[in-house]
């Protein structure tokens, strides 16, 4: 908008200026909340949980093989450390053995799916079937079928997180847009440059979409396959360390283990969701800041 000066002639008008600068400050106030608060809150909904779970065992006189104080599972984690640390170890080496094994298999497989409907009509229904098998019913022939207890905790971790990529991948390579498909064979481009320049790229999104899925998906396959092998000694994971503490009415590091195996599962996810950022945040507009 212009206003007329009878000295100077034509002259930007302010007013709209103004509003425009008060829109955007605004904005960055609500979004300098918003980050704020996507940490603040969720700290504060933790905080007011152990407070209210303390003074929950305190006024109702729980005893601590019951239900224990946060302080004692706190003190448990520290001084039962080397223990729980070991099993740790062995639960995430099954965690991403598994998630490895998924992930070269689902893609690969969803390639092939791509590739040949003959294929994809094949076999597509026995990875549903997998998919919909509970995990706890097949587990003990799988342990009896297989010697090595490492490789049944594998299999059983990676039956559970296999389907997702498998899935998500194959929905996105064939999710590549029509027109991209039919300029790529105006120009003679072959199968395998459609599937790398075209079909690969277009499937990343769906693809890391289903590995955040299947990351904690894999540590939950780790921790049943672990419950349903039931066998201790050196090389136990979480899941016995939580049977072993309840037998013995150790409750506090059965909640310490607990404890252990919930904060993999977030920095799992957490990972796998910062890749996924990192990877499409310069062009997918599942990543870009979008203003509000």
């Amino acid at each position: 908008m212009m206003s007329i000066d009878a000295d100077h002639g034509l002259q930007p008008a302010t007013a709209g200026s103004g509003l425009v600068d008060a829109e955007e400050l605004a904005r960055l106030r609500r979004r300098r909340a918003e980050r704020i608060g996507q940490w603040v809150l969720p700290a504060l909904v933790v905080i007011l949980t152990i407070i209210a779970w303390d003074r929950i065992v305190v006024w109702g006189g729980i005893p601590h093989y019951i239900l224990p104080r946060p302080g004692l599972v706190a003190a448990t984690l520290v001084e039962d450390w080397p223990l729980l640390f070991e099993s740790l170890l062995v639960t995430l080496q099954i965690t991403l053995g598994a998630l490895a094994i998924a992930v070269l298999g689902g893609v690969g497989l969803a390639v092939l799916f791509t590739q040949s409907r003959w294929i994809e009509m094949s076999f597509f229904p026995y990875a549903v079937i997998l998919q919909v098998t509970p995990i706890v019913s097949i587990a003990p022939l799988i342990f009896i079928y297989v010697d090595s207890k490492i490789a049944g905790l594998l299999i059983c971790a990676w039956i559970v997180a296999f389907f997702p990529i498998l899935s998500n991948t194959t929905l996105g390579l064939n999710s590549a847009d029509h027109n991209l498909r039919d300029l790529f064979k105006v120009y003679g481009a072959t199968r395998w440059q459609r599937l790398r320049f075209l079909q690969l790229p277009s499937a990343l999104p769906y693809f890391l979409g289903g590995l955040r899925i299947a990351g904690g998906l894999s540590l939950i396959g780790a921790v049943v396959a672990e419950y349903v092998a039931g066998t201790g000694g050196i090389g136990s994971g979480l899941a016995f360390r939580i049977l072993e503490a309840g037998y013995r009415l150790n409750i506090p590091r059965m909640f310490a283990a607990l404890l252990l195996i919930a904060l993999t599962g977030i920095v799992i996810f957490a990972s796998l969701s910062f890749l996924s950022h990192m990877l499409l945040r310069k062009w997918h507009e599942s990543a870009i800041k979008r203003e509000t």
